[in-house]
């Protein structure tokens, strides 16, 4: 009987042992990071699974959940559904004016040549001269719509009460360029590299923004969640360094058929080739142009605190906003970056 008994004991502590090693060590805490149509090393790290990989290993597991607009992120941002967003510079302004308590941690993206107003073939339009009377889409309160604005009022001369300015966002866009519906669009890919295939580009926010202030895309995380979740920020910033550096280093290597790029197309949807091509017109900062006062580091001289200041002054006079805030900087964090950076 005692040996019957000694046997069932061995079996139970093996097999008590096995549950305990094939059991995590750890419960993985769950969330969701909202991104958007936005091209870039970031999408590519999300496909390859890098960023899935490291997250499990701080023990983190993401919902990637792709938005239609800034919009919808900034309202589930403030619902505290989702701690992780991608946001423009004009989104982050807003929501941080209307009272998000957030931080913008790492910069994705200077615009630049990436979002751009094209004209349609046949519009009558061959400048920015000729805009006056015509119908010019761009999805209102995002970044484009900000440096349409400002190229009419301060590059152009140009009253946008003499332009009949539509509010679309870029699936629409190209829906009603391609019924002729409209004559203009101020956009970003793959929406702007499907309309620039039947119109010309007459302005981008390169040259807007070298009149004004630029214009970019960042990653935005709810302050209080990121203080209680130091280890998910140093993972996930560890990896957006990464795929940072990487693109700069191989960029070349970035083809229609190389698997970074079709990675991304079957995240985002679009044409391999087109990809390669918006992905050009992008400036992507390296960690320590992320970390500098270029970007994310000075305080209220930091450049975001700046371009969101700036921002601040056109949502106020687009009535999206009441009062701007008198500092940004609160909003904007170089720690993680730096913390990267070492």
């Amino acid at each position: 009987m005692n040996a019957i008994f000694r046997l069932i004991r061995r079996c139970t502590l093996a097999g008590l042992a096995a549950a305990l090693l094939a059991a995590p060590a750890y419960a993985q805490t769950k969330l969701v990071v909202g991104y958007q149509l936005i091209v870039g090393p970031f999408l590519s790290a999300i496909a390859d699974g890098s960023f899935d990989k490291a997250l499990k290993d701080a023990g983190y597991q993401v919902d990637w959940r792709q938005f239609t607009s800034g919009g919808d992120i900034s309202t589930a941002l403030a619902s505290g559904n989702v701690p992780v967003g991608v946001l423009g510079s004009t989104g982050i302004t807003a929501a941080a004016t209307r009272g998000v308590d957030m931080e913008l941690f790492w910069i994705l993206d200077n615009i630049g040549k990436s979002e751009a107003l094209v004209a349609r073939n046949g519009s009558g339009i061959n400048s920015t001269a000729d805009l006056k009377g015509k119908r010019v889409a761009t999805p209102f309160v995002s970044t484009s719509h900000f440096h349409l604005l400002v190229g009419l009022e301060q590059v152009w001369k140009i009253n946008p009460r003499d332009v009949r300015i539509l509010n679309m966002q870029p699936p629409q866009i190209v829906a009603a360029w391609q019924r002729g519906d409209i004559d203009a669009a101020y956009v970003w890919p793959p929406a702007l590299t499907e309309i620039a295939k039947s119109g010309k580009i007459i302005a981008d926010s390169e040259q807007i923004g070298a009149a004004s202030v630029p214009t970019f895309d960042g990653i935005v995380v709810d302050r209080a969640w990121a203080a209680k979740n130091p280890k998910f920020m140093a993972a996930f910033t560890s990896v957006l360094a990464k795929s940072y550096a990487d693109y700069r280093a191989n960029s070349a290597k970035w083809t229609a058929d190389s698997p970074q790029v079709k990675s991304i197309v079957k995240l985002i949807g679009g044409k391999p080739e087109d990809m390669v091509e918006a992905l050009k017109l992008l400036v992507f900062p390296t960690v320590q142009e992320q970390a500098s006062n270029v970007w994310l580091g000075g305080g209220k001289d930091s450049g975001a605190a700046r371009a969101f200041a700036a921002s601040a002054t056109f949502l106020k006079d687009q009535k999206q906003i009441d009062k701007a805030l008198a500092d940004y900087s609160p909003h904007v964090t170089d720690k993680y970056a730096k913390a990267a950076e070492k």
